[in-house]
């Protein structure tokens, strides 16, 4: 989901970037070789540094030892197909997602891409800041990490921070969230994997059964699966990532050996944490928004170590707030820049401060971002509440991929000899696999999952759906209905 906040300051920079490019370099033709190449293996470190996150470990560790086959086969419909697809478009054509599907079907789709882009982390910020609640109340009261009050106060003080600190157009955002990589969750995954292993090793039996019969899931209908949706967004972004691919020496043999390696690492990242928050705390009581502190504070506890969770908290809040303060700046931004281009937006939306920071989008989603975290007070079950809208952001952010593989078949049919720096090995095939994994998460996330059976399944359906298609698709397509000429701005260099 999204996945994450702790991992974003790279796909951020990439987003900006990708949106000045899309104004700045209207010609495509072949980049000019780099003047400092990069390693395959310093590739496969980026992409795993923008991708690995803990907080989908609570998620995935209701299921105990089928997490690895729940976060595996993602990987390989999804994760490889995006990146190695990905990797062709970037390195034949400049301007990021709006302008691969533009050029693959039209202009209104690019839109659209670039539109969900955009809008997926309306619903992300709850989903996010949620986790940034939990965590936070086992600094100040553990007690308040199911509270709906707290996790709503938390969620709009933030988050209107956040936008005032982007607003004055910090410098050093992206350098926070980069630490945050290590800081929050390298170290404190790393500890809390090294302290189950013990745990195990003294003797005690893991919460989760650890046998070869609980490898899959237990097979309840589809409901029973509808958690696996999650994975899906924690592992995109890879469209963000595989413009690096023209900096590779040998683009043929190096961009998939970084791929393999990068997925083999963040398959580490995500499963070993998992794993070990499934031998500590048992599956009913697990909090999909505080499991991966609650983890902490039992392991903690075991070792007569309590005063060292709260420190644990801090580590992940600052983590999960510097991922949050880049993406508050870089999908918006290039969002910003295709509407200046071609008037997708009204001016109030396109309007600049004296610092260069498009404000107003930013106050705009931060009004709709409050109603949506005022959610958490009247939805009694807080793990409930993030679970909603981390589907609804990732069903948001799949139209994008959806359009992107389509954009890369047509585009190796239509300009075959276009120059690409990387061809994807069978690329038709790939984004089949793609595309298909993508449409059937989407369609599964409208599914209760067997955990929240006890709840109202047509108001689950009704905020889903509703948060899904309002935001994907209705509203991009009433700014594009509405648009008018004199909504396009100069564009300046």
């Amino acid at each position: 989901m999204v996945r994450d906040g702790v991992r974003r300051g790279g796909e951020s920079a990439g987003r900006c970037a990708g949106g000045e490019k899309a104004l700045s370099e209207t010609v495509d033709r072949p980049r000019a070789a780099p003047k400092n190449w990069i390693s395959w293996v310093a590739l496969a470190l980026m992409t795993t540094s923008s991708v690995a996150s803990l907080r989908p470990a609570p998620t995935m560790a209701v299921y105990g030892l089928a997490c690895v086959f729940l976060y595996l086969i993602p990987a390989l419909v999804f994760l490889l197909p995006t990146s190695l697809v990905s990797a062709e478009l970037a390195s034949g054509w400049k301007g990021g997602v709006y302008n691969w599907v533009a050029r693959g079907i039209s202009k209104p789709m690019g839109f659209l891409a670039v539109w969900c882009q955009f809008a997926m982390t309306i619903f992300y910020y709850p989903s996010l800041l949620g986790y940034v609640a939990s965590t936070l109340a086992y600094v100040v009261n553990p007690a308040l990490a199911g509270n709906g009050l707290w996790t709503a106060s938390v969620i709009v003080i933030t988050y209107w921070a956040g936008v005032w600190v982007s607003a004055r157009g910090t410098k050093s955002v992206a350098g926070l969230a980069s630490g945050g990589l290590v800081i929050g969750t390298l170290v404190p995954g790393a500890l809390l994997v090294l302290l189950a292993f013990v745990f195990l090793g003294q003797g005690n039996a893991p919460a989760a059964p650890m046998t070869a019969e609980h490898l899959l899931p237990a097979w309840t209908g589809l409901a029973s699966l509808v958690l696996i949706v999650n994975n899906f967004l924690s592992y995109s972004g890879m469209e963000m990532n595989a413009v690096h691919v023209s900096s590779l020496r040998d683009p043929g043999k190096g961009f998939p050996r970084a791929m393999f390696l990068a997925m083999g690492l963040v398959l580490l990242i995500f499963i070993l944490p998992a794993l070990a928050i499934s031998w500590v705390i048992p599956a009913d009581q697990l909090s999909l928004t505080a499991g991966v502190m609650q983890a902490f504070d039992a392991v903690f506890a075991h070792f007569g170590w309590q005063l060292l969770t709260p420190v644990v908290g801090i580590m992940l809040v600052l983590a999960s707030l510097g991922g949050m303060l880049t993406w508050l700046a870089g999908p918006s931004k290039g969002l910003l820049l295709i509407s200046r281009q071609e008037g997708y937006l009204p001016p109030y939306l396109q309007r600049l401060n004296r610092n260069g920071v498009q404000q107003n989008i930013l106050v705009v989603q931060g009004v709709i971002t409050t109603g949506i975290a005022l959610l958490y007070a009247f939805i009694p079950d807080v793990s409930s509440a993030y679970w909603i809208f981390s589907v609804i952001t990732t069903q948001v952010y799949l139209i994008t991929y959806l359009l992107l593989f389509v954009a890369a078949v047509r585009l190796r049919r239509r300009e075959p000899e276009h120059p690409r720096g990387f061809r994807a090995p069978v690329l038709v095939g790939l984004c089949g696999i793609g595309f298909t994994a993508s449409l059937a998460a989407l369609l599964v996330g409208f599914i209760p999952p067997s955990q929240f059976g006890s709840g109202n399944t047509g108001v689950y359906l009704l905020i889903v759906a509703g948060g899904a298609i309002g935001l994907g698709v209705v509203v991009p397509l009433l700014f594009y209905r509405l648009r008018k000429p004199s909504w396009k701005t100069e564009v300046t260099a």
